[in-house]
């Protein structure tokens, strides 16, 4: 979330000068009801259904033979009616609005990085979040944003776009290139949360490497990506990687193949232009960039992430997913 960011008057101006394609390879999925903003993915074990959390503090699951179901929600609040129609961060301190999501896939939780709300886990079959925490060190989180497991430890890695800005400051965060992100650790075995690296600027995604080595981070508002070692002769430290990925947001390994997608707009003053799609390696060399101008528009990107030679976009306040045969 940029953030999984919310932009909001910068998207209602994109997506009413959005122009759509009809590509046979493209398929959009619009969202029920008066819910919007299919941020981030993620996929059970066995690949037939995604999970995404969208406005109003829902997380969604969706199948080829049912497609959309309400699968759980972040607070009580989030199943009343005046959560319904709800964009950016209009009411989320009530309702929630889910940012980065992923499983542990040995234990079926959903972890989520509520936007406003804090750090969720949400048992496997749905219903209501519970709330694992909402400060660290008794310093409130203010704006989280990405998140990701690590499939082998289980151990959750979540940024903060921001530690000074709450979501509906992101204006401000983005026009006074705010630097005070971070990066935390949730131990399940512990039930500690860490801090592992601090003064990111826009903490917009993290993706822990397929052997759990290291986690890269995204700065949305820098237009870079770090990196944090966990493992090996680095461990602890960090490192730049690559500042070739415009305004990158959510950031997805690609299974065991070493290789991470990136979305990616160029942030101008009226809209975020030019949403693409970038594959990078785990050292930041640009492997292939997907414009997604035709499909999207000039909509500010949150996540392009593969399963099975597709590739599911997500965006901030848009009214629909995407899914692409790559």
């Amino acid at each position: 979330m940029t953030s999984s960011v919310f932009l909001i008057s910068l998207l209602l101006l994109s997506l009413s000068s959005a122009v759509f394609s009809d590509d046979a390879s493209f398929q959009k999925l619009p969202i029920p009801g008066k819910r919007s903003g299919p941020e981030a993915f993620a996929f059970d074990t066995i690949g037939k259904a995604f999970f995404t959390g969208v406005s109003g503090g829902k997380i969604l699951k969706y199948t080829a033979d049912k497609g959309f179901e309400d699968f759980a929600e972040i607070t009580t609040t989030s199943n009343s009616s005046w959560c319904n129609g709800i964009i950016g961060t209009a009411l989320a301190g009530k309702c929630g609005r889910p940012a980065g999501i992923a499983f542990n896939p040995k234990t079926g939780d959903l972890y989520v990085a509520d936007a406003p709300l804090g750090l969720h886990v949400i048992p496997p079959a749905g219903g209501l979040a519970t709330k694992i925490a909402d400060s660290v060190d008794g310093k409130p989180f203010k704006f989280l944003d990405g998140l990701d497991v690590d499939p082998t430890t289980g151990v959750v890695y979540f940024t903060s776009f921001s530690s000074k800005f709450s979501p509906s400051e992101v204006l401000i965060a983005v026009g006074l290139k705010d630097a005070s992100g971070k990066l935390f650790k949730y131990d399940p075995a512990t039930k500690a949360v860490t801090v592992l690296m601090e003064g990111i600027s826009g903490g917009a995604g993290c993706a822990v490497s397929s052997d759990g080595s290291f986690v890269l981070v995204t700065e949305f508002i820098k237009s870079n990506i770090k990196r944090y070692w966990i493992t090996g002769p680095k461990a602890g430290s960090t490192e730049d990687v690559t500042s070739s990925v415009s305004n990158p947001d959510n950031i997805k390994r690609i299974g065991a193949t070493g290789n991470f997608w990136v979305a990616s707009v160029k942030n101008k003053v009226v809209v975020p232009t030019d949403p693409s799609a970038v594959k990078i390696d785990y050292n930041g060399k640009v492997l292939q960039t997907i414009s997604l101008k035709n499909e999207f528009g000039d909509t500010l990107l949150s996540e392009a992430n593969e399963l099975d030679g597709k590739l599911y976009i997500g965006t901030l306040t848009g009214p629909f997913a995407g899914i692409m045969k790559l």
